[in-house]
């Protein structure tokens, strides 16, 4: 099928050409029939009856033959359609394959600058338009003639021979067993092995199918990067380069016998394939874009219509809108000028009241004002109270102070006593303890002073604890007279706070040495014990 179709398009080219007056008819008298038929000889002899009349190759870089190719490459790109062209995405994908066949890198700005041209050509151009592209060489300055004839000759051989890969290996053979070096080609169908690289003498074909395999060998008799490729009747050793080339050239041949296995073209038949049917789902999209925005432009011009029937409904609706508005206004204007007659009256009788508040707030300032300074009387009464609480705990304190330090002192005393009621009687015994009672009275003596000596400690305490007291009662008294000049404050306002007072205290003794710690009659007591003492140390003596 596709080599009816690309066979067509050749035919096309041909008869265009003998079409001298444009009928669409060609005399019998100017074809020719060939027993034997070659396609690319075929190709040839259509391009020998159209190239003269449409181009001229004298003022390009390439020559006939590669004009030929590049013709030919055109029939395989074009489209199914005629006339024939070849669209902005072929062109494209044809100088991306021949800037790498000649090493050049692809310039993206320059192709988009030239795409911009081709919109003036409705974004396709003709075979001859194309050849004139690449014979001028707007996408190759800087190559010479050579490295672009190379580049068409490469591409032409991908595209059109089918040449999937090329290039020298060594092969073993069927008879003498040696080992020669060929020169590969490798088709969707076969493996093709020449002499050298000019492809003059072929020395024979692999022919490929769906059983062949292709497999790796280990190295032996001094060959490396060794595959076999076997199929029914024969298998063929080959040796690559290095490595690198083996692995390609395995999965070149690989890739072959897998789309025989799948019925598939050449892979560039195919991806062509692809590209179209891309292309042709997207047209399909466009056309069905295209139709959405008819529907909708018809939806739309139908709401418009509509939105222009409610535009005049609105405006009736409108004038009769404004004239509900002025009667509305005018029973508003009557409204109004009742409301500012009872907006007035409310007024004054707001100013009355605003007058009576704000009488009212000064008489509550007044009020509250007397409050907080009852509240802040209170507070420091508080704090006087506290401070004499203070006081008198200071005292009871200093008080059992002094009590203890005088127990401890009469109990000093009675010691005392005790011992020198001992020394009386030490004295009457007889005159040979005499020394004993001497030595002994000695340490009672240094038993004496040490007592003496903590006695007059005491004393010292005692004389402290009775400065500390006169503190105490000094800051006692402060705090009494300071409750009494609150009491007299808070007695001239109306009595609300009721002052607490310390209770009622009986005369305290005074002794040399500030306030007694015992009553009178403790005192008595002690007096009466310590004579009875004294009275039985002297009975003793």
């Amino acid at each position: 099928m596709w080599l009816r179709d690309e066979l067509l398009k050749s035919i096309w080219h041909a008869f265009t050409a003998l079409d001298v007056d444009q009928r669409g008819k060609v005399s019998k008298s100017q074809l020719k029939v060939q027993e034997e038929f070659d396609v690319l000889e075929f190709n040839k002899m259509c391009w020998t009856l159209c190239y003269k009349k449409n181009i001229c190759t004298k003022h390009l870089l390439i020559s006939d033959q590669e004009a030929f190719k590049v013709w030919c490459i055109f029939n395989f790109l074009s489209e199914d359609k005629y006339p024939l062209v070849i669209i902005t995405e072929e062109i494209e994908y044809f100088l991306r394959k021949l800037m790498e066949a000649m090493g050049s890198g692809w310039d993206e700005e320059k192709f988009a600058d030239y795409k911009l041209q081709l919109n003036t050509k409705n974004n396709c151009l003709s075979a001859w338009e194309l050849i004139e592209l690449v014979g001028m060489g707007y996408f190759s300055k800087g190559m010479n003639c050579q490295t672009l004839s190379m580049g068409i000759m490469e591409v032409f051989q991908e595209l059109i021979l089918d040449v999937l890969k090329q290039g020298y290996m060594m092969k073993k053979g069927h008879k003498r067993k040696n080992w020669t070096e060929r020169w590969f080609v490798l088709r969707p169908t076969s493996l093709s092995y020449y002499v050298c690289e000019d492809q003059v003498e072929k020395k024979g074909d692999i022919i490929l199918d769906r059983t062949c395999c292709v497999e790796s060998l280990p190295d032996k008799e001094g060959k490396k990067n060794l595959f076999i490729i076997k199929c029914i009747d024969k298998s063929f050793e080959i040796s690559a380069s290095d490595k690198k080339k083996k692995q390609e050239w395995l999965q070149a041949i690989q890739t072959c016998i897998q789309l025989l296995r799948l019925g598939l073209p050449s892979p560039h038949r195919e991806a062509r394939l692809r590209r179209r049917e891309h292309r042709q789902r997207q047209q399909s999209e466009e056309d069905d874009l295209a139709e959405r925005m008819k529907h909708l432009q018809a939806a739309n011009e139908n709401k418009q219509r509509q939105l222009e029937g409610m535009r005049k409904k609105m405006e009736e609706a409108a004038a009769k809108a404004a004239v509900e508005e002025h009667r509305r206004k005018q029973t508003q204007l009557d409204l109004q000028d009742r409301y500012r007659l009872d907006l007035e009256k409310e007024k004054m009788v707001r100013q009355q009241m605003e007058e009576q508040v704000a009488q009212k707030s000064s008489e509550l300032e007044q009020y509250l004002q007397r409050v907080r300074e009852l509240e802040d009387m209170y507070h420091r009464l508080e704090e006087a109270l506290e401070d004499e609480r203070q006081a008198k705990q200071d005292e009871e304190v200093v008080l059992k102070l002094q009590a203890r330090l005088l127990e401890e002192e009469a109990a000093k005393r009675a010691e005392l006593e005790q011992i020198h009621l001992q020394q009386q009687r030490a004295l009457s015994q007889t005159e040979a303890e005499k020394q004993e009672l001497v030595a002994e009275q000695l340490a009672k003596e240094r038993a004496l002073q040490a007592a003496m000596l903590q006695l007059e400690r005491m004393e010292r305490e005692r004389h402290g604890a009775l400065e500390q007291y006169e503190k105490v009662s000094k800051k006692l008294e402060r705090a009494a007279n300071k409750t009494k000049t609150w009491k007299d404050k808070v007695a001239k306002h109306e009595g609300l706070v009721r002052l607490i007072q310390p209770g009622p205290k009986g005369p305290q003794r005074i002794t040399n040495w500030g306030p007694a710690s015992f009553t009178d009659a403790e005192l008595e007591l002690r007096k009466k014990s310590w004579q009875e003492s004294k009275n039985q140390g002297a009975q003793a003596q």
